[in-house]
């Protein structure tokens, strides 16, 4: 929790600090630099912005790591919603850039067994607005007729997620096809540990063409298994994501693909007990990678 004082300086954001926010952003300076503009940031999330840097990096951190979502992201730091839209993402991507070097570079073992897992079809909410209730809930009629609003959904992926130690991996894919959905997920958990142990997961038909030590819960008949196998991880995960992927009110197939890598990422940040100073030099390796590239073409 953020204390009354003129400097603050942010290890993690939580919704007391947001209120905080609210209450007091007149009085606050920062200490993430509100009001100071680099010069030299050609190629990065920084440049061209009506945003201070300090504002850019407040913007994602109460994106990535709160319920807020864009909306209500604007009215705090008092800016259009395509500024603070544009500045968000451009840091995202960069944040997924710079993550594996940064990561491969903390001082934390991942270890033990690797748990997969996917979601049913899952989307960002309703386009716009609450999802349509009955009428009924409304104080009116029940019966068939009446005229309602229609909302019309986000689109719809699949969540398919791996679950290492503190480790969590989580993407949007199409289907649950091993090659193209299931298998990536999995290559990825053991690119940012190392060569994956055992892998446990539900009865799926698809994960039987996995080369791991494969092991198995039928959850048609228990949740752990007398081995004492399970992925409560991995639906912890899910239950966790989807209240935070409603926030967004209905995203792209792109936006949602992007949305679940993002709180992935820093679920896993969280769970390592790794300060904000790790999404910073998450954005600026991810930066000059970008800038490499764009030099090299």
């Amino acid at each position: 929790m953020l204390e009354n004082c003129d400097v603050v300086v942010f290890s993690r954001i939580d919704i007391a600090d947001v209120d905080f926010l609210f209450r007091n952003l007149n009085n606050v300076r920062l200490a993430l630099f509100f009001d100071f503009k680099p010069v030299y940031t050609y190629g990065t999330p920084f440049h061209e912005k009506h945003l201070s840097a300090g504002e850019v990096l407040l913007a994602f951190m109460l994106y990535a790591d709160t319920l807020l979502n864009i909306s209500d992201i604007e009215v705090i730091l008092d800016r259009a919603y395509k500024t603070v839209f544009y500045a968000i993402r451009e840091v995202e991507a960069a944040v997924h850039r710079g993550f594996p070097l940064v990561w491969s570079q903390f001082q934390h073992t991942i270890s033990g067994p690797t748990q997969i897992d996917e979601s049913g079809k899952v989307c960002s909410g309703f386009k716009g607005q609450d999802p349509p209730r009955d009428s009924r809930h409304r104080g009116g009629s029940s019966r068939s007729g009446r005229t309602r609003w229609k909302g019309r959904h986000g689109d719809q992926l699949t969540l398919v997620a791996a679950c290492r130690d503190a480790l969590r991996v989580i993407r949007g894919k199409l289907g649950i096809a091993y090659e193209t959905d299931l298998e990536p997920v999995m290559e990825e958990a053991a690119d940012l540990s190392q060569p994956l142990g055992e892998v446990w997961t539900d009865g799926l038909q698809a994960y039987r063409r996995m080369e791991h030590d494969h092991k198995i819960v039928i959850h048609d008949e228990t949740y752990v298994s007398s081995e004492g196998i399970h992925i409560n991880q991995v639906e912890c995960l899910f239950s966790v994501i989807k209240p935070w992927l409603r926030k967004f009110r209905g995203l792209s197939k792109h936006g949602l693909e992007q949305a679940a890598h993002t709180f992935g990422i820093v679920r896993s940040v969280n769970l390592v007990g790794a300060s904000f100073e790790f999404l910073v030099d998450c954005l600026a390796i991810g930066d000059s990678t970008a800038l490499h590239k764009s030099a090299s073409c």
